[in-house]
């Protein structure tokens, strides 16, 4: 069973809000002493916390749905609705959250660091709320919103300073566990290192992490081996260690050979790698190259053979034994010192600066536009309000239609149908094409007193309201119809005579 999970695909869905209620208070002697209807709770956020005590994704790959809490109804008396409680879901420092198409959403580092993944829907209003002086005890409450439902991607790219890269049991993992706290599992096959380990190095006062990231061979950037299952794992590093095998036994392979072939699919991996929250570009970081297993006669004779030639490359060359731990020292006080560099050089993090971005003063906030279907023409609507005022409307109480055709006439939308050309009768979609709410239009007469009705009912939409489009084309057709009829009979009538005078009269 696997143990280490650094990519999941995590389907999150917010709570939902509680509905609004309708209510009149009774009191002895008050028989109707108004609205008192309250509103419904709004439901919980799914929030992802930075938490230094989670080290993998093994949770979520486990139980890749989760979801908040919803809020709930409101009642009457003005009892509010109880609202959903947020989701928190821990997960690793250096979690990057993306989209289902790769888009970069949010990149969590540090300890604390919270990325809403999706918003709760918001409770419904109460008729308490609703009431105007021209509804002064609505018979209608609003329906709570839906929580949103996100499909998210989580990559775990380890936050450390030294990244150890190199050949199959190069001894990455036997390096790694003499010079830290780490214990990771050290056997002398071939991809033994299955997930990347992590490993603490106190040198001096200097205190910094190193990641060792599983063998990587030939093509390893094109997803051979591990592939790149584990080279994100180098993206955040300061520096980078190159440990060479100096006692393979492997024909065609030396250390010289093993860093060219490593570096070109460093240099593969970084041509595709974007760069953000200015780091140095991947192949412009620090290197060091490791001449390990150098405890071996032939391996210390081939480590003193090799070494100019890498140091004519301008890299910086340990000869060390993780066997008898030689040279493990002065690799570690370097690396501590080139790390106290890449962090003074880092930029300092400026507290993020809060743009304000007002609307412009032609933004209605909605738009209406002329769409052809294969039913014809209709117009579609689309606006966050609008949007938001279908789905919190109950289709099912006429006053709560009447109170959404009022919202959409005060903010413009009869106005601009008017202006794309639309008539009464037209068919308008609020919303996506698919899954909006569609009705025929009619230009809304704005609701008086006289106009509301009892509670619940709204006098503009009974029977004898205008006819809809569809109506009045069955009306036409069938007036045209009986036209037709009256003059085929008149046409009848007079080629039998009836239409002469008798010939005594004539």
């Amino acid at each position: 069973m696997a143990t280490f999970v650094d990519r999941v695909v995590l389907h999150v869905a917010a709570g939902n809000g509680g509905n609004g209620v309708a209510s009149i208070r009774r009191e002895k002697f008050k028989p109707l002493a108004g609205p008192d209807g309250a509103n419904g709770g709004r439901g919980g956020d799914v929030v992802l916390v930075v938490d230094p005590q989670t080290t993998t994704l093994l949770a979520y790959h486990h139980a890749p749905h989760q979801r908040a809490t919803s809020g709930t109804q409101g009642a009457g008396d003005m009892r509010a609705g109880k609202t959903g409680e947020d989701l928190i879901l821990p997960v690793p420092d250096g979690t990057v959250v993306k989209s289902t198409d790769g888009e970069v959403l949010a990149d969590l580092v540090g300890a604390g660091t919270r990325f809403v993944a999706a918003s709760g829907g918001h409770g419904g209003l109460g008729n308490a709320a609703l009431a105007s002086p021209r509804r002064k005890a609505p018979g209608f409450a609003l329906l709570g919103e839906e929580g949103e439902t996100v499909d998210l991607v989580l990559e775990l790219k380890s936050v450390a300073d030294v990244a150890l890269v190199g050949f199959p049991s190069a001894g990455k993992s036997s390096l790694i566990a003499a010079m830290s706290a780490a214990r990771p599992k050290i056997a002398d096959y071939p991809f033994t290192t299955l997930v990347p380990n992590l490993g603490v190095v106190q040198a001096g006062e200097e205190r910094y992490t190193v990641a060792d990231v599983p063998g990587l061979i030939p093509g390893a950037s094109e997803g051979k081996g591990l592939g790149l299952e584990f080279l994100r794992h180098i993206e955040r590093c300061a520096v980078i260690v190159h440990v060479l095998d100096c006692a393979t036994l492997e024909p065609g392979r030396d250390p010289v050979s093993d860093l060219d072939t490593i570096e070109t699919e460093l240099g593969a991996y970084a041509g595709d790698l974007d760069i953000a929250g200015g780091r140095v570009p991947l192949m412009e970081r620090p290197r060091v190259v490791v001449l390990n297993k150098i405890d071996v006669p032939e391996a210390r004779e081939l480590a003193e053979m090799v070494r100019p030639d890498l140091e004519a490359r301008g890299l910086r060359v340990f000869e060390v034994s993780t066997a008898s731990h030689e040279g493990l020292r002065p690799l570690s006080f370097a690396l501590a010192e080139i790390v106290a560099k890449a962090r003074a050089a880092a930029p300092v993090a400026e507290a993020t600066r809060v743009i304000l971005r007002p609307k412009a003063v032609d933004d209605v906030g909605f738009t209406v536009t002329r769409q052809n279907g294969p039913d014809g023409v209709f117009f579609q609507v689309r606006g966050a309000k609008p949007e938001r005022w279908v789905r919190q409307t109950d289709f099912n109480n006429d006053e709560a239609v009447g109170y959404l055709a009022d919202r959409l006439a005060k903010v413009g939308v009869e106005d601009h149908l008017y202006k794309a050309g639309a008539v009464g009768g037209d068919t308008v979609v609020i919303g996506p094409v698919e899954g909006g709410v569609v009705f025929d239009w009619e230009p809304t007469l704005q609701t008086g007193a006289e106009l509301l009705g009892p509670r619940g009912t709204d006098l503009r939409l009974e029977e004898t309201a205008r006819p809809t489009r569809a109506e009045k084309r069955r009306g036409y057709h069938d007036l045209m119809d009986a036209k037709a009829a009256a003059r085929d009979e008149l046409w009848t009538e007079r080629e039998s005579g009836r239409w002469t005078k008798p010939d005594d009269e004539q």
